[in-house]
């Protein structure tokens, strides 16, 4: 099950390198403005954000469920193709990209939440990490012309759905997975200061998610050395993923407090020192905790919360990365300029504010 679930990971995070890192230059190139990209990419987290609710009485997230994703998954990304330069076709096929996403990757972090130890949790989400790494830097060098993005966002994620099949025919004896807990209740209000963390967040990674690389170049920097930037980034998240299992037996609320506050230090540095390298590795070192051991605390936290655990995972990608990721994408692309990544830091630092709210009730 580990190395299953270590390959999914692999080519699940390859493609989101595609997508993330040079589909918005791909975009860029093809044409399109500033606040075109930041509608287009905005399509597929929206629909993370609505999938969710659909499973709360009308859809069971089961083995069926998930292989009708990875089927309209690979018919979205061929359609990129075609779709490219032209924004309402391509509107379209991102939205239908982003409600197969929407269920891909909560099935899986639910089946490898349930299957391994924290500890191997983390070693085993590594190895998303390794792909998108090695799609950063190979596409880094060889990226010449949109239709290059597009045909390795094709091939990884056609791996992506080989591998989640493979996971469901040959581990049956999980396949019940959110059935014994799909007729209990399920209230975001009653943590509803975490899930406006979550959301806030994520809002305050529009800029980086979205217009890094367009930012980074045009203060002067390469596209080679922006790919470094990503890279290293990672790396460092990679080494917090192998040794984060001690941190997850402390508080996790306190643990999430200290990384989103650490991720509005990091927009502030991006914001003063945009051509500094040596800073700019400074900053993306904090990776390690305000996306690896972040994006770890809060599933384990939830996972711990709730008794629907898969759906708890869903609304989690749902609102952060789908809602957040959403309004984040529009914002970035509204705002984008010298003083992007200033607002960044001030949405970051209200999460952080609202975290306050969630320990004084956890405490009452």
């Amino acid at each position: 099950m580990f190395w299953r679930l270590s390959a999914f990971y692999f080519f699940y995070f390859a493609a989101v390198g595609v997508y993330v890192i040079y589909f918005p230059k791909a975009l860029q190139m093809a044409g399109y403005s500033s606040f075109e990209i930041g509608a287009l990419l905005s399509a597929s987290p929206l629909m993370r954000f609505f999938a969710p609710f659909l499973f709360l009485k009308h859809l069971r997230l089961d083995d069926k469920t998930f292989l009708s994703a990875l089927g309209l998954m690979t018919l979205a990304v061929t359609l990129f193709w075609p779709a490219l330069r032209h924004f309402w076709p391509l509107l379209g096929v991102n939205l239908l990209f982003g409600a197969a996403m929407s269920v891909a990757l909560p099935f899986v972090e639910t089946r490898a939440l349930e299957s391994l130890n924290r500890q191997s949790y983390g070693r085993s989400r590594l190895f998303g990490s390794i792909g998108f790494i090695a799609i950063a830097l190979w596409l880094g060098r060889i990226l010449s012309a949109p239709l290059d993005a597009v045909a390795y966002l094709i091939g990884t994620v056609f791996a992506t759905a080989l591998l989640g099949a493979a996971i469901v025919f040959y581990d049956r004896a999980h396949a019940h997975i959110d059935r014994a807990e799909s007729d209990g209740p399920f209230h975001l209000a009653d943590h509803w200061p975490l899930w406006l963390a979550f959301l806030l967040m994520q809002v305050s990674f529009g800029g980086f998610y979205n217009f890094f690389t367009i930012y980074e170049t045009a203060h002067g920097v390469s596209l080679s050395t922006t790919s470094w930037l990503w890279t290293f980034g990672v790396i460092c998240e990679i080494v917090m993923f192998y040794f984060q299992g001690p941190l997850l037996k402390k508080n996790l609320l306190r643990i999430l407090q200290v990384t989103v506050f650490v991720t509005a230090l990091r927009w502030l540095l991006f914001w003063r020192f945009p051509d500094n390298l040596p800073i700019i590795f400074a900053a993306q070192s904090l990776h390690a905790l305000s996306f690896a051991l972040y994006h770890t605390a809060a599933i384990t936290l939830l996972h711990s919360l709730y008794r629907r655990k898969a759906l708890a995972q869903q609304f989690f990608l749902g609102i952060s990365y789908g809602m957040g990721g959403f309004l984040g994408a529009l914002l970035a692309g509204k705002l984008y300029g010298e003083t992007l990544f200033l607002y960044e830091s001030l949405i970051a630092f209200g999460a952080f504010v609202v975290l306050s709210l969630q320990n004084r009730l956890t405490k009452k």
